[in-house]
């Protein structure tokens, strides 16, 4: 049997990073990590062949080759999940499907062969088996939620390292929180599922020996969901891990009480990781009470993040406007919030409610779902008719960005966090990639860039305040050019 795996293409966002990553050579930020977790379920027996669309071209001669074709990815990628799919009909290749984008929405789906859904671990298997005795079905589903322990180690062998900014681990499934507008719980449930540490420790010596000593995302939803856990066992085995290693920084996603547990903090700066994304979503009380974001009420949010940037972790952060108990003053509110945070890359988007979430359905009670999910937080679209009107919360939104990602407020928000931030204990190694993009930078954002004075006056500052965090001060200067290539392309 060959297979081949199609992951489709991402539009141009702030995720993408498209307007970044040729600064330093690179193709995409991430490998399929889903795709090459089901390429390991698959039987041995079997050829199979990867295409990412986003750092390759899908050819007829890929289709023809293949007895069959696996896709799977995000409701961003719809578009393209959806030309990947009338390719193969047109060519009379069966294709399976699965992943949050075709579990989410099987029904809008009727031209795929085989929905193979929720966790691949449960319902993989029983196709290949039904597969196997010529009686394969339409859909697959499963009851509940799988053992991560059963989970293998992906096939990295299918993939050219070398053109990804970074590399991809997952240790957990699952929170333990409840937010109105996340669908993570719908897919992976309440009580975070993990990995044991001798699997991660596996699957870092396989990018290891493969030479990887980039940045490494645990994609988890909330890293932190089973603090206990963390402490006494991953984070341990982590920093024996590192002590003979070179490099492979650690990011990754969490909730802002990570903010209350120094012990925590400290050791995971000391296990290698020096950024962490959090949603702050809104600083106003009242919309936090509204989408049941608990975690984030009764604190000064501005402090939680100071004392994560002190600790050696930078924040990243997303933000949402849009609530039903937003009034006008919010975007302002958000403005302000953002700035005097230090949280540089500011994730900004309008409210969406995605399919399978309590606000979907609270919405679609109330004839408020009027679009497509697009999955997409800077496309200037939502799927939801707002309380305040759509006119007046695009306004507010637009307002937003081009604050926050004017080179003037933008430069201003990199010092407040280089102020703040501690100094990294563990750097990416220098290599030609990251020793051009130095210059590549100084030449175009110092020279032919529009904000060639703040980068400058950013660069002394640091050389002169902050020596040892140049490479982080030109990185996110980078970041803010893609940043407004992509709000030049939606916003303004």
């Amino acid at each position: 049997m060959n297979v081949l795996l199609i992951y489709p293409k991402f539009p141009d966002t702030f995720w993408s990073f498209t307007y970044a990553l040729s600064f330093i050579g690179k193709k995409a930020a991430f490998p399929p990590l889903g795709l090459l977790t089901v390429a390991s379920l698959l039987p041995a027996t079997w050829s199979r062949r990867l295409v990412d669309m986003n750092v390759d071209s899908l050819t007829d001669g890929d289709i023809s080759w293949a007895d069959m074709v696996f896709t799977g990815g995000m409701a961003i990628q719809r578009k393209s999940a959806e030309q990947i799919i009338a390719r193969c009909k047109a060519m009379n290749v069966k294709i399976v499907a699965g992943g949050p984008l075709f579990t989410s929405e099987p029904g809008e789906f009727k031209a795929v062969d085989h929905l193979v859904l929720d966790e691949a671990e449960l319902t993989l298997p029983v196709f290949l088996a039904d597969l196997q005795n010529g009686q394969p079905k339409k859909m697959y589903r499963a009851s509940g939620f799988c053992d991560l322990c059963d989970t293998p180690t992906p096939s990295w062998d299918l993939v050219k390292m070398k053109r990804y900014a970074s590399m991809n681990i997952q240790f957990s499934r699952g929170c333990p929180f409840n937010c109105e507008f996340c669908n993570v719980t719908t897919l992976f449930g309440h009580r975070p599922r993990l990995k044991t540490p001798q699997q991660i420790i596996t699957e870092l010596d396989c990018l290891y020996v493969s030479g990887w000593r980039g940045s490494i995302f645990f994609v988890d939803d909330n890293f932190i969901g089973n603090k206990g856990y963390l402490k006494t066992h991953l984070l341990p085995v982590l920093i024996e891990w590192r002590k003979d290693k070179k490099g492979c920084v650690f990011f990754t996603e969490a909730s802002i009480n990570l903010a209350d547990d120094p012990e925590l903090l400290g050791m995971m700066v000391k296990a290698g990781f020096d950024s962490v994304f959090i949603g702050i979503e809104s600083p106003d009380e009242v919309s936090l009470t509204e989408c049941h974001k608990t975690q984030n009420k009764n604190r000064d949010l501005l402090e939680s993040v100071a004392i994560i940037h002190r600790s050696g972790l930078q924040v990243m952060g997303g933000f949402i406007v849009g609530f039903d108990s937003d009034c006008p003053s919010i975007f302002q509110r958000q403005i302000d919030f953002i700035q005097k945070s230090g949280i540089v890359t500011a994730m900004v988007g309008m409210l969406q409610a995605p399919p399978g979430t309590r606000l979907f359905d609270r919405l679609q009670r109330e004839s408020r779902v009027i679009n497509t999910f697009t999955g997409d937080n800077v496309d200037g679209t939502t799927n939801i008719i707002p309380r305040m009107g759509l006119d007046r919360l695009l306004d507010g939104y637009q307002l937003i960005m081009k604050q926050i990602y004017s080179p003037k407020n933008y430069y201003r928000r990199v010092r407040t966090l280089l102020k703040e931030l501690k100094s990294p204990e563990i750097n990416q190694p220098i290599n030609i990639q990251r020793f051009l993009s130095f210059f590549r930078a100084a030449f175009r954002l110092g020279v032919l860039g529009k904000e060639r004075f703040r980068y400058w006056q950013l660069m002394l500052w640091t050389l002169t305040r902050r020596p040892r965090q140049l490479p982080l001060a030109v990185t996110l200067s980078i970041y803010g050019h893609h940043y407004r290539k992509i709000c030049e392309l939606y916003i303004l």
